[in-house]
């Protein structure tokens, strides 16, 4: 998944900067401890600054967007969908949440953290579950 490797690179470059941070300031350190404290003061207020960032940027990946013509998109759950000409919205089965959600587990199901995108015509899709979905016409 492209989302998986977004995230393991925004790891490794974290790891990668927390490093060579480590190794700069042990060397300064060697050199004069005044001018590493004052190094260390500086760099740890850019590295929060880009670590909040770099943050912001990965949670903000995960939008809601339908883009074909008569496509519905939700971030959550996703009772009835009708999409056809003349088709009647069909009764909505009860969502999870009354007793078990579709993994079996006590409570609804929660909305995937991903984007979540219906691009084709007619097309469904939902971050959580889709109760029941008409794209036919009647």
């Amino acid at each position: 998944m492209a989302g998986q490797g977004q995230s393991k690179a925004l790891r490794w470059t974290g790891v990668g900067v927390g490093a060579a941070g480590v190794l700069a300031l042990a060397v300064v350190a060697v050199a004069d401890l005044g001018k590493a404290d004052q190094i260390a003061s500086v760099v740890g207020a850019v590295l929060a600054a880009a670590g909040l960032g770099l943050s912001l940027w990965a949670r903000g990946g995960g939008g809601v967007t339908a883009s074909g013509e008569r496509s519905v998109a939700a971030g959550g759950n996703i009772g009835s969908a009708t999409t056809g000409n003349g088709a009647q919205a069909p009764t909505a089965p009860p969502m999870p949440g009354a007793g078990t959600s579709s993994a079996g587990s006590a409570g609804p199901a929660a909305p995937t953290a991903g984007p979540v995108t219906a691009s084709g015509d007619r097309s469904v899709a939902a971050g959580g579950d889709i109760g029941s979905v008409s794209t036919g016409d009647a």
